[in-house]
C-alpha cells in the first residue's frame, strides 16, 4: 500500500537508521545542534526521500540492491559532493546498483532521491523513449535541459508537501498511482535530455580507493587505526590516501579517524548506564589515551564534557 512518513531528527544516528537506503552512517564533522528532516514517500513502485539536514557531515552509503537510485539536489546551497563530483541543482546523479560512496556536505543541505527497482525501470525507459536506464558501472552525472530539471523538482517538491499536509491523498491507490506515473514521466524525460558529465578515469580510482578504506573501516569499527596499517590493508602509498580523502571527504584520513571515532565513543557513552563503565574506559577502548586532549576534542564537537554525555539521563 501507499504511504508516506515525515520525521524530525536532533541524534544524526536515528537520523541514518531512518534513511531508506541501504545502509547509511553519517558523521558529523562540525559543531552545533544538529536537527534534520526526512520525508519518505513509498508509492506502488517508485520511492522518493527529500532530506534536510543543516551542519558539515560525512555520509558513507552502501545502496539498494536490486534497485535503481537518482539523487539531485532540491534547492542550492553549500558545497555537497557525492564521489568527489559536486551535486548541483541543475544535476541529477545516477548511482550503480548496490554502490558504496561517499557523500559530503559543507553545511545546510536539501536534496532528494527517486527510486525504482532495476528491472521497472529500465523497462519505462525502454518503452517510453528507447533508453537504456540499466544503472551504469560507475555514477553518472547528467545535466537535464533547465525545464525538465525544474519539472522534476517541483513534482518532487509537491509530492513532499502531500506528505506534510495531507498524507491521506498519498494513501490512496488511484491518486498514489497517478502520482507516480507523473513522477517517472518527469524522471524518463530528464534523463533522455540530459547530457552526460565528462568521464573522469582518476575519480571512479579514487572512489576504489575510498570503497576499500571504507572495509577497512568495517572490519573492526571499535579499534583504532593508523595510517600505517590502513595503507597497507588498502595497498596504496599516504599520499595517494591523503589525495582520496581529501577529495572525497574534505579533509585527511587523520581527522577523518578521530572524528569517527568520536562520533563511535559518544554512541558508547549514551547507550551505556553510568554505574558500567567510565569516561576514560570509554576513551582507551576507541584509541584515546590522552584524556584530556579527548575530553576537549569531544567538548569542542558537541558541547558538553564527555561526562555530562555519560550522566544525562534518557530522553
Amino acid at each position: 500500500m501507499p504511504s508516506s512518513a515525515v520525521h524530525t531528527f536532533t541524534d544524526p544516528a536515528e537520523y541514518a537508521a531512518a534513511i531508506q537506503q541501504g545502509t547509511y552512517e553519517l558523521t558529523v564533522t562540525e559543531p552545533g545542534d544538529f536537527i534534520a528532516k526526512l520525508i519518505r514517500i513509498d508509492l506502488h513502485r517508485l520511492s522518493m526521500q527529500r532530506f534536510s539536514d543543516n551542519l558539515p557531515l560525512i555520509s558513507h552509503i552502501t545502496g539498494w540492491s536490486g534497485r535503481a537510485v537518482f539523487a539531485f539536489r532540491t534547492r542550492s546551497g553549500p558545497s555537497l559532493l557525492s564521489s568527489g563530483a559536486e551535486m548541483l541543482p541543475t544535476n541529477i546523479v545516477r548511482y550503480s546498483e548496490g554502490q558504496s560512496y561517499f557523500r559530503r556536505s559543507a553545511g545546510f543541505a536539501l536534496y532528494g532521491s527517486i527510486s525504482m527497482p532495476v528491472a521497472e525501470i529500465v523497462s519505462v525507459g525502454a518503452a517510453m523513449a528507447g533508453l537504456d536506464l540499466t544503472p551504469p558501472e560507475h555514477p553518472l552525472v547528467l545535466t537535464p535541459p533547465p525545464s525538465a530539471m525544474t519539472r522534476l523538482q517541483r513534482l518532487h517538491s509537491a509530492a513532499g508537501q502531500l506528505a506534510e499536509d495531507v498524507p491521506e491523498v498519498i494513501a490512496h491507490p488511484e491518486a498514489a498511482r497517478g502520482l507516480e506515473q507523473t513522477v517517472i514521466e518527469a524522471l524518463v524525460g530528464s534523463l533522455h535530455q540530459g547530457a552526460a558529465g565528462e568521464d573522469r578515469a582518476a575519480q571512479r580510482n579514487h572512489s576504489l580507493v575510498m570503497r576499500r578504506f571504507r572495509r577497512a573501516l568495517e572490519e573492526d569499527a571499535s579499534q583504532p587505526l593508523y595510517i600505517a596499517e590502513l595503507c597497507k590493508m588498502i595497498g596504496v602509498t599516504e599520499r595517494t590516501l591523503e589525495v582520496c580523502c581529501q577529495e572525497q571527504l574534505g579533509m585527511g584520513p587523520k581527522r577523518f579517524l578521530l572524528l569517527r571515532r568520536l562520533h563511535l565513543a559518544r554512541r558508547a557513552l549514551r547507550e551505556t548506564a553510568p554505574d558500567a563503565t567510565t569516561v576514560s574506559g570509554v576513551a582507551t577502548q576507541y584509541g584515546f589515551w590522552h584524556f584530556g586532549r579527548f575530553a576537549g576534542e569531544y567538548r569542542c564537537l558537541f558541547g558538553e564534557s564527555p561526562s555530562a554525555t555519560l550522566h544525562r539521563q534518557p530522553e
